[in-house]
């Protein structure tokens, strides 16, 4: 056997040995006779050897994968742990440690002594080179490691964080603490597993001042959606990041929690104008609700039984249906109400008019605001109910938003704007009906209007009233 079948035996690889050979003929050809067969051959190994594996980021690596290689900065160091090894006397040790690069982040498991001097020597920030075998962890990828060594002069552009918002989310992080207002909450659901048990699962959805984030809950953290209400600023603590159909979520088990804080977070929606809304977006969308109907029921194909109710929502730039499907349809929303819709898709609904639909990623949040008497006539926060439509400013300092007054109808309370026309007052008003029933309500664009009338009118016709005011209330004597 020669010099280069002598090297090719020690040499763990899936490059054949007439590939080997042509590569080493090649080197001693390149070096000009510097090197001779089993020089090359040697070279030719080293390169296999240190490029084996080798991913361009942590991003890349994936269960089953043979040993990779990667550069990687430390962001957090576990403690280290013992256990009981079946058949041996002496019990194994494993510390748990957090590495990030560009790409994403990913846990690495140091084993006996490895875990040992991992404890004692390893520090946060630190720059590692890595070699070791990607599993499939309970939190995602996992990799074991073989070897690991600092790489003092390496960069790796990572930022490690004590508190994390949002934006800052990166899949395969883990250690997660974000502060966020609660804006959804949902059922908690049961499963079986594999080995018979039960468990259990519920979401939150929590925003701060970078965006939103789905937060599922595990097992004995579920119980924290049915404790906690909407709008309620809560931590996080010690979370984990997955994907789920593209999408980032946070997810908390038994070693985090989610705590109730006395504090505000803000969250602002980036929310879409109604009016220029397009078949096959997914967007946020804000305005007051117009129309409301009963949640109706339904069997689906696999014979069991679904759930929607269909609110209508306006803004300043137009209105639109929305379908509210599953649990969403439980929400409790109101006439008058102002609703902040998320991830809604908008479609071809009925009649070839535009259709929102809140599925099990949106979330519906309502601001319930009591209308007050005081001069403004605002709502609390400025935007409760019908006034996110607009308000007339006439000429007389704003007489006509002095105050409203509720007036209660078959589907329940609508907003009516009482003007500066006294009681007795013959007027005129013309708009378009946003609630059929009794009382109507007619909307301008800029005003609401209640009526009292017998005509049966349909919702999003446009008529004109004559009538006699009252109490914020025409008793229409004409329509037309």
């Amino acid at each position: 056997m020669g010099a280069i079948e002598d090297v090719y035996e020690d040499l763990d690889t899936e490059v054949s040995f007439e590939e080997f050979e042509a590569a080493v003929q090649d080197k001693v050809e390149q070096m000009g006779g510097l090197a001779d067969d089993e020089t090359a051959a040697m070279l030719i190994a080293h390169e296999l050897t240190d490029q084996g594996g080798e991913v361009s980021g942590i991003a890349d690596i994936e269960p089953g994968m043979d040993e990779v290689k990667f550069l990687a900065k430390v962001v957090s160091v576990g403690e280290l742990r013992t256990f009981e090894r079946d058949g041996e006397d002496e019990d194994g040790r494993v510390v748990n440690v957090e590495v990030a690069d560009e790409t994403g982040r990913v846990r690495v498991s140091f084993w006996d002594g490895m875990a040992v001097d991992v404890v004692d020597s390893l520090e946060v920030g630190e720059v590692l080179r890595i070699a070791g075998r990607p599993k499939d962890g309970f939190n995602g990828v996992e990799v074991s490691i073989d070897k690991a060594e600092p790489a003092p002069d390496e960069e790796v552009d990572v930022q490690v964080l004590d508190t994390y918002q949002v934006e800052d989310l990166s899949l395969g992080l883990s250690d997660v603490n974000l502060k966020g207002k609660v804006l959804d909450t949902s059922e908690i659901r049961t499963f079986d597993r594999d080995d018979g048990s039960e468990g259990r699962v519920a979401n939150l959805t929590v925003g701060d001042e970078t965006g939103r984030v789905r937060v599922t809950l595990w097992d004995e953290q579920a119980d924290r959606a049915d404790e906690l209400d909407t709008g309620v600023t809560v931590e996080v603590v010690d979370g984990y990041v997955r994907e789920r159909d593209g999408s980032l979520e946070l997810h908390v088990g038994s070693r985090g929690a989610v705590e109730e804080l006395d504090e505000e977070v803000q969250y602002v929606p980036d929310t879409a104008d109604i009016g220029d809304l397009e078949i096959g977006q997914t967007v946020d969308i804000a305005g007051g609700v117009i129309e409301t109907d009963p949640k109706r029921t339904f069997d689906r194909d696999d014979g069991s039984q679904g759930q929607v109710r269909n609110i209508r929502v306006k803004d300043e730039t137009g209105e639109i249906r929305v379908a509210m499907w599953g649990e969403k349809a439980d929400t409790d929303v109101d006439l008058a109400d102002h609703v902040v819709l998320t991830d809604v898709e908008i479609k071809d609904g009925w009649q070839e008019d535009l259709e929102a639909s809140a599925g099990w990623r949106s979330t519906v949040s309502v601001t319930r605001d009591s209308l007050n008497d005081d001069s403004s006539g605002a709502a609390s926060n400025g935007q409760g109910g019908l006034d996110a439509f607009g308000s007339d400013s006439s000429s007389d300092g704003g007489a006509d938003s002095e105050a409203e007054s509720a007036a209660g109808g078959a589907g329940g309370a609508a907003v009516a704007t009482k003007t500066a026309d006294a009681d007795g007052e013959d007027v005129e008003f013309t708009g378009t009906v946003v609630q059929a029933g009794n009382p109507v309500v007619l909307d301008n664009g800029t005003k609401t209007r209640s009526v009292k009338t017998d005509a049966k009118l349909r919702l999003g016709e446009e008529v004109t009233v004559r009538g006699t005011l009252r109490d914020g209330t025409i008793d229409a004597d004409d329509v037309f």
